[in-house]
């Protein structure tokens, strides 16, 4: 058990190590109304994000039925440590699993154990929904809320060596301990606004297995291209397709085989065999021989041969035809924002927005709480229903008569 801190000397970490270590801190989380956690983690030389720490933290009550205190560290890295009792805690619903911006998190969890923490409160997601601003960052809600200094000194530092430093533990510990005021006051301001279903609707999409799953077929939308010709798509989409299937099975990040340059340029070169890969501008050296030269042209062939030619993605809709309403639309998006006391990103993007002015209707900024806040009134506005009025320093929604 840590020695108990004195005046002059800071309560030590606990890292836990075995199984039996963490099934016991997990089953004294499940007595808990949540827990607090946040992860680790390094992804530059993998497709797949490495976990390297946990942290987790119960509320302060509970410290003194907690050996060693009631925030831990918990090592992944360790030799025969099963998660298990963490997945197991997961899956308990009377305890709520607070996170900070949690998508990563959860991605990596879904990715390694098929485990989504449930239920959740993301306290970046509450944040703005309280009117903390745009992907709020959890530094600023720590000042703010919590009312304490950070070191953020440790952020940029490999989690996977060990020994951990005892800098990079503190920070790490950090990130789950102050958490817990956060989502105390948090959690207190959605309850006090009944805004509590508003936060729901947007966790449903992280604990939405979809939102993690990337499938090769479907990874050329994510290129951005200049070309709409559908053949010249075809062979983007094969290349793509190859280059996602091959990174996800080595588990090595996908610009390690080739970047989206130098896709581009073979899909408007179409090379035929690795003499015509050797000369290419911006293909990697290790890409023009070997498995990944295979790929590329095997890929290339497809695209050229393939009947099923992909549809052109259509053209942002919006400003040329309809600059007049979507600059109206933002003028109401910002003075519904402010008086909801939501962050305006929350509710639509500018995209949305533009998307809407073009007759675009199957949007989540027209849906649940969002159309109660702002969707609604933004048809209105679009029918001609309604017209925005400046009276002072404000902007009023005036009925227009039919």
């Amino acid at each position: 058990m840590p020695a108990k801190a004195t005046n002059d000397q800071k309560p030590e970490i606990r890292t836990l190590t075995t199984t039996a270590e963490l099934a016991e801190f997990c089953a004294l989380a499940k007595a808990q109304p949540y827990v607090t956690l946040d992860t680790e983690f390094l992804r530059e030389r993998t497709y797949y994000s490495r976990l390297c720490l946990i942290q987790a933290a119960l509320p302060p009550a509970s410290a003194a039925k907690a050996p060693g205190g009631s925030a831990v560290l918990i090592d992944p890295l360790v030799e025969g440590l099963s998660l298990e009792p963490l997945y197991d805690l997961f899956r308990h619903k009377a305890t709520v699993k607070v996170f900070h911006a949690a998508r990563q998190d959860l991605e990596i969890f879904f990715h390694d154990a098929g485990v989504m923490p449930d239920p959740l409160f993301d306290t970046q997601i509450a944040a703005m929904v309280c009117g903390f601003g745009e992907q709020v960052g959890y530094e600023t809600l720590v000042k703010k809320i919590a009312r304490q200094p950070l070191d953020k000194s440790s952020r940029f530092t490999d989690w996977s060596h060990r020994p951990l430093s005892d800098a990079q533990a503190a920070y790490a510990l950090a990130d789950v301990t102050h958490l817990r005021a956060i989502y105390e006051f948090l959690s207190a301001q959605l309850d006090k606004t009944g805004r509590a279903p508003w936060l729901a609707e947007e966790v449903a999409v992280l604990l939405d297995p979809e939102t993690y799953i990337t499938r090769p077929e479907e990874a050329w939308e994510r290129v951005r291209t200049r070309s709409g010709s559908p053949r010249f798509l075809a062979v983007v989409r094969e290349l793509a397709r190859f280059r996602e299937s091959f990174a996800q099975e080595r588990d090595i990040p996908r610009a390690r085989v080739f970047k989206d340059d130098a896709l581009i340029e073979l899909a408007s070169t179409k090379p035929l065999s690795e003499a015509d890969l050797a000369k290419s501008r911006l293909l990697l050296r290790d890409a023009r021989r070997g498995e990944i030269a295979s790929g590329i042209l095997a890929a290339v062939k497809a695209g050229v041969e393939a009947r099923d030619l992909p549809k052109p993605a259509p053209e942002e809709p919006g400003r040329p035809g309809n600059a007049a309403l979507a600059d109206l639309l933002r003028v109401l998006l910002k003075a519904k924002a402010d008086a909801a006391g939501v962050a305006p990103r929350l509710i639509a993007s500018a995209s949305d927005l533009d998307a809407i002015a073009s007759g675009a209707r199957d949007l989540p900024a027209l849906h649940g709480w969002r159309a109660e806040v702002f969707g609604r009134d933004a048809l209105r506005l679009a029918a001609g229903e309604i017209a925005l009025s400046a009276q002072g320093g404000a902007v009023k929604v005036v009925p227009v008569a039919p």
